[in-house]
């Protein structure tokens, strides 16, 4: 089993833990007759509101060698993404998550705040031991 297979379901019940729930495992997204597939969907119901909040989950570990290439990967995977729900699904958030030991060793760095913050990359952080959401950060 890969690392990435490992933080799936941590990322997972992190979300169930908070309120949300799993809709799609994985999430499939259709554009233009591609077929993409991020990790997971979810939704949110809020009791003081009717309408829900929508979510779409890439999890990424960041363990492919370099993370600078990881990252170049990533981002052109999260913009195929963002574009599909765009027209497929505009209401779903996206987000990429990463465990807090990613994030503090390389999402803490200039350039990849700087990267993150061009790119409009919303990082969901979480500690993949207690499987619990520390950090929602929003572009």
């Amino acid at each position: 089993m890969s690392r990435r297979d490992d933080l799936h379901l941590p990322v997972r019940r992190a979300l169930e833990k908070d309120g949300w729930l799993i809709t799609d495992d994985p999430l499939d997204i259709t554009f233009k007759g591609i077929r993409l597939k991020a990790d997971l969907g979810a939704e949110k119901r809020f009791a003081a509101e009717k309408a829900g909040r929508k979510i779409a989950v890439e999890v990424k570990d960041f363990d492919g060698g370099s993370p600078i290439v990881e990252l170049q990967k990533t981002v052109g995977q999260l913009q195929m993404y963002q574009i599909a729900l765009s027209e497929e699904d505009p209401a779903r958030e996206l987000f990429l998550a990463i465990s807090e030991t990613i994030y503090n060793r390389y999402f803490a760095s200039e350039a990849f705040i700087t990267l993150v913050e061009y790119n409009k990359i919303q990082l969901l952080v979480f500690d993949d031991l207690q499987e619990v959401i520390l950090l929602w950060l929003i572009q």
